[in-house]
C-alpha cells in the first residue's frame, strides 16, 4: 500500500494506540507515523481467503493465533516501529509465554503475510519484507493479486516465488499448514 508521511514529529507505539478512529490504518516506522488508506476490494477478497485457511489449520492443530490486519506489532522502540500485516500468526508457545496482550505485540509475528496493493513499488514490498525478517518474523508472504503469485521469505538467502502451479507450504513455521496459491485468487 502507498504510505504518506503524515508527522514529522517522532511519536510513540502508546501514542499511536491512543489515536482516534479515523477510518485510515496507520503504522508507526521509527517514530514517524504513516496513513495507509483502506485497502481495496481485491485486497480484502486474498487476505481474508488466506487469513481463512490459515486460522481454520491454526484453530485444528491448536498451533497459536492468527491476527487480522489491523493488529499491530511494535518490533522496535526508541524511536518506536509498530506495523500491521494483512494477517499474522504467533506460535502457542510464544503466546503462552506472553500471556494476555494488552496494545501492540510485543515483537513479530512467527509468520506475517501482506498483501500487495496496486500503489505499492516492487522496492517497498521487498522492505517491508526484509524489515519482518528482521524484527525476528520467520517467514513473510508477499501475495501478489495482479501477478498472481506469493513471494516466501525466509531468510536474506532464502526467497522463492511461487505461481498458481504451486503451493503455500508452512514448514516449520506453521507445521502441516498448505494452502494452494491458485486458491487465494479464486
Amino acid at each position: 500500500m502507498a504510505r504518506v508521511t503524515t508527522q514529522a514529529r517522532q511519536i510513540t507505539s502508546e501514542e499511536l494506540l491512543g489515536m482516534p478512529d479515523d477510518g485510515f490504518r496507520y503504522e508507526l516506522v521509527k517514530g514517524e507515523l504513516h496513513k495507509m488508506p483502506p485497502a481495496g476490494s481485491e485486497h480484502g477478497y486474498v487476505a481474508i481467503n488466506i487469513g481463512t485457511s490459515l486460522n481454520s489449520h491454526v484453530r485444528a492443530n491448536e498451533l497459536g493465533r492468527v491476527y487480522a490486519a489491523e493488529t499491530g506489532f511494535k518490533l522496535a522502540s526508541d524511536p518506536d516501529t509498530v506495523r500491521a500485516p494483512d494477517a499474522a500468526f504467533v506460535s502457542r508457545e510464544r503466546v503462552e509465554k506472553a500471556g494476555r496482550v494488552a496494545g501492540f505485540w510485543p515483537g513479530a509475528p512467527d509468520l506475517a503475510v501482506e498483501v500487495v496493493s496496486p500503489g505499492d513499488t516492487h522496492a517497498q514490498v521487498v522492505e517491508k519484507a526484509l524489515a519482518w525478517l528482521e524484527a525476528g518474523c520467520r517467514m513473510v508472504l508477499a501475495v501478489d493479486p495482479e501477478r498472481r503469485t506469493v513471494t516466501v521469505y525466509r531468510s536474506l538467502d532464502d526467497i522463492r516465488m511461487l505461481t498458481e502451479n504451486d503451493a503455500i507450504d508452512g514448514a516449520d513455521v506453521v507445521p502441516g499448514w498448505k494452502l494452494p496459491v491458485a486458491e487465494i485468487f479464486a
